[in-house]
């Protein structure tokens, strides 16, 4: 239990600053010791995290583990295999007139991080970068999200029971404290939510030139070719969209297809969302809850926006939305004018792939685009002619869950990028380091 009163944020920042100053960060036993106390905050904790996720999101137990509590004690298990690889030296060539100096480059943590995380995944979306931070030799204060209570105040009890809490502070909160902690200096700041809040971070941090990831969203794109299996196709697209109810960051935001294949994948669309969740997917326990009632009625103002292929049934009392399928969906629909963000998969019909690569640059750069698509040709053109945050040929949500593969967004969906030793890179510096001999 952590008995410490709280501290105004500019006396907890310059507290880790001084912890930082010290070194203690900055040996790589501490840094793999809080790798090792988290994996058992993780571990030592999971039923207690499950249940709290059940709370705040009507997470089942089985979801729980998987996406947030298992997802990190992957990550922090990968970085813990490779981590005094990644930090090692790398030698650096110089050049002829400097014969006989010595040229390298070495990877210094920055000091003191805040990383703001949301409520949709709220263990894997704080704990992730957090062990990034931590791994790259930092202090770190950690928000997490207020719109999930239940887990904010469980992570708040045990990260300073794990934890050094000489360089590691958690303060919850909403607005007025995450606004005060904006205003103190920090050397780096982890932000994953929204563009709008987005925003309201990087100008935070531009009062102290401080660098920012930033880790949004947008819509992204599922485009089904009509050669596609599309019985498969409608299993992992239902599969991705409606997990945790379609509250998910890389969740396929619309589908892209031709008129001939929307209609044949509308009925293998409904009959995949009935093999997953059974005939009263509110009944299922594998089926999640709108966070609050505000994001409920946002969704819920969207069901009009074309015709009902399943679904569309909601209960505002319980925050129940089911998982939605809409066809002939028109772009300027209210549907297609924000990311969704939630159990509704609009169907929107192009003529063809040219029209479909049109429609995506003609749009803000999403963070995922995902292709269905037997033809190499066709993969081709939509890795080379478009620009996303990240692409994933043939299952949506997969590249996030491969620690060697950058994950982040890139234009509107976000900046700079996380996971593996891509973590260590965003919470370093990387110094160039040159030694000329002096006699």
């Amino acid at each position: 239990m952590n008995d410490r009163p709280a501290e105004q944020p500019a006396d907890l920042v310059a507290r880790l600053r001084a912890a930082f100053r010290t070194g203690r960060t900055r040996p790589l036993s501490w840094r793999t010791g809080q790798l090792h106390r988290l994996r058992a905050l993780l571990t030592e904790n999971g039923p207690e995290l499950a249940a709290a996720l059940g709370a705040d999101l009507g997470k089942s137990e089985q979801e729980a583990m998987r996406t947030d509590v298992d997802f990190v004690v992957r990550e922090i298990d990968h970085t813990l295999e490779h981590l005094a690889d990644w930090l090692r030296p790398e030698d650096a060539p110089v050049p002829e007139r400097l014969a006989g100096a010595r040229a390298r480059t070495q990877y210094d943590p920055l000091g003191v991080v805040l990383v703001i995380a949301p409520w949709n995944y709220p263990v894997q979306l704080l704990l992730a970068p957090v062990a990034g931070a931590l791994a790259a030799g930092n202090a770190v204060v950690a928000k997490p999200s207020e719109l999930a209570p239940a887990t904010s105040a469980l992570l708040a009890r045990l990260l300073p029971a794990y934890l050094d809490t000489a360089a590691v502070a958690v303060v919850e909160g909403g607005v007025p404290e995450t606004t005060a902690l904006l205003a103190q200096r920090f050397d780096h700041i982890f932000y994953t939510g929204n563009g709008a809040v987005g925003r309201v971070v990087m100008r935070a941090a531009a009062e102290h030139l401080t660098p920012v990831t930033l880790e949004l969203g947008g819509k992204s794109p599922a485009f089904v070719d009509a050669g596609a299996d599309l019985a498969v196709v409608a299993e992992r697209l239902v599969a991705g969209k409606f997990l945790n109810a379609g509250q998910t960051c890389v969740a396929p935001d619309y589908v892209l297809t031709d008129p001939a294949t929307a209609r044949a994948l509308e009925p293998l669309l409904a009959d995949a969302v009935e093999a997953r969740y059974g005939e009263d997917p509110a009944a299922s326990p594998l089926y999640s809850r709108i966070v609050n009632e505000r994001h409920f009625d946002r969704l819920a103002a969207l069901l009009g926006s074309g015709r009902t292929v399943v679904g569309g049934g909601h209960d505002r009392a319980g925050r129940y939305l089911a998982p939605t399928v809409l066809a002939e969906v028109s772009p300027d629909s209210p549907v297609m004018q924000e990311e969704i963000f939630g159990p509704i998969l609009p169907i929107v019909e192009v003529a063809g792939l040219d029209e479909a690569i049109d429609f995506v640059n003609d749009r803000e750069k999403p963070l995922a685009l995902y292709v269905f698509s037997p033809s190499e040709e066709t993969r081709r053109r939509l890795a080379e002619e478009t620009s996303s945050g990240g692409l994933g040929f043939g299952l949506p949500l997969a590249h996030l869950t491969v620690s060697d593969l950058p994950f982040g967004g890139v234009g509107e969906s976000g900046m700079g990028s996380y996971h593996g030793r891509y973590s260590i890179e965003a919470f370093s510096h990387r110094k160039a380091v040159l030694e000329v001999p002096v006699g």
